[in-house]
């Protein structure tokens, strides 16, 4: 019996949660796996309602749970920033979720804007660390609204973080057994005393830890270019907070659009958070028409984490099977040929 958390959030998140949950529940009956569902309302409306984002008696219900499975956030009436920080920050942090996981995988069936690339070219993994660096929101503001003013923002990595993120990494590419390539992204040029850090302890690790697993470095910039000129080069990129927040949206682009693109937030001793990495789209709200494949996509990463192999892989091949049939027309919302509901009882039908 797993315990689910499931947070339908803000915008078209109840949307494209009901689908998700739709897979999940042919994968229960399908290999005998049993959920319990826990429903919480946090997002925008409870916050404008009782200006809650997310107490703390709720953050230690959640370490009690298996796994956290959310919609989305954002609210158009509530200032960004508050929800970003009170609930999807405050449960990476409280959890310990030290690592965001992004596949990059082409799909067949979906249309990437790199020219002349297809599915056996675009399939890596963004190892993101997730709760230090310039997240960490160390800093300040002096003389604010002055002609003095001066902001700081501090990006700050101990050994330990680096060494457990790369760790991840490491063993992340063994489990894959695809080029068993690493790849460190960085900016030893520039921020010479955070890369350096991690360039030294990739090195050490990789060689003593690791040393039939292949190592490589490209600063951050070459790794955006290199992401769109030639995505085959990649098995697994690891990297800090800030850089691995940017070049994962570019990778959703790689990849074909928003409407695949899943992520975790990963405590790999703990309790996991599971989500689309698009926004809530408020203006799509109750039409129906959001796409919500990276919703299904997110939690087949949730199977995989919790064990499921086999989970994992019955939601992979059909969301395979339903992009092969022709009938989703396009990841765009409104642009799918289907509804959102349609598209997810058309994925649950290969499971």
């Amino acid at each position: 019996m797993y315990k689910i958390a499931v947070i339908p959030g803000d915008g078209v998140g109840p949307e494209i949660i009901i689908e998700g949950l739709k897979i999940l529940k042919a994968v229960a009956k399908k290999e005998n796996i049993k959920f319990e569902f826990i429903n919480y309302d946090f997002g925008g409306n409870r916050y404008l309602k009782t200006g809650e984002v997310l107490p703390d008696s709720a953050l230690e219900e959640m370490k009690k749970m298996d796994a956290i499975y959310l919609g989305s956030v954002g609210h158009p009436d509530v200032k960004p920033g508050i929800l970003e920080k009170g609930l999807l920050l405050k449960l990476r942090f409280g959890l310990d979720q030290y690592i965001n996981l992004r596949p990059v995988k082409l799909y067949p069936g979906v249309e990437t804007p790199v020219k002349d690339k297809g599915p056996e070219d675009i399939d890596f993994v963004v190892v993101r660390e997730n709760t230090s660096g310039l997240y960490k929101g160390e800093g300040e503001i002096k003389d604010k609204g002055t002609e003095d003013e001066v902001a700081t923002q501090v990006m700050r990595y101990t050994r330990r973080e680096v060494d457990r993120c790369l760790r991840y990494a490491f063993e992340y590419a063994k489990k894959r057994n695809k080029d068993k390539k690493v790849t460190l992204c960085g900016k030893t040029n520039v921020l010479t005393n955070v890369y350096d850090l991690w360039e030294r302890a990739f090195n050490e690790m990789g060689e003593k830890k690791y040393p039939d697993i292949k190592k490589d470095y490209a600063h951050v910039d070459a790794i955006c270019m290199w992401m769109v000129k030639n995505p085959e080069w990649f098995d697994v990129i690891v990297t800090g907070n800030m850089f691995g927040d940017i070049i994962t949206d570019l990778g959703a682009m790689v990849q074909g659009g928003m409407g695949i693109a899943a992520g975790g937030n990963i405590n790999p001793e703990g309790v996991s958070m599971f989500e689309p990495i698009h926004g809530s789209a408020p203006k799509y709200t109750g039409k129906n028409v959001i796409c919500p494949l990276a919703t299904i996509a997110a939690c087949g990463m949730m199977l995989e984490i919790l064990g499921e192999e086999k989970g994992a892989q019955l939601v992979e091949g059909a969301i395979i099977k339903a992009l092969e049939t022709g009938k989703i027309k396009s990841l765009g919302a409104g642009k799918m040929g289907l509804s959102t509901s349609e598209v997810g009882d058309l994925v649950a039908s290969f499971v």
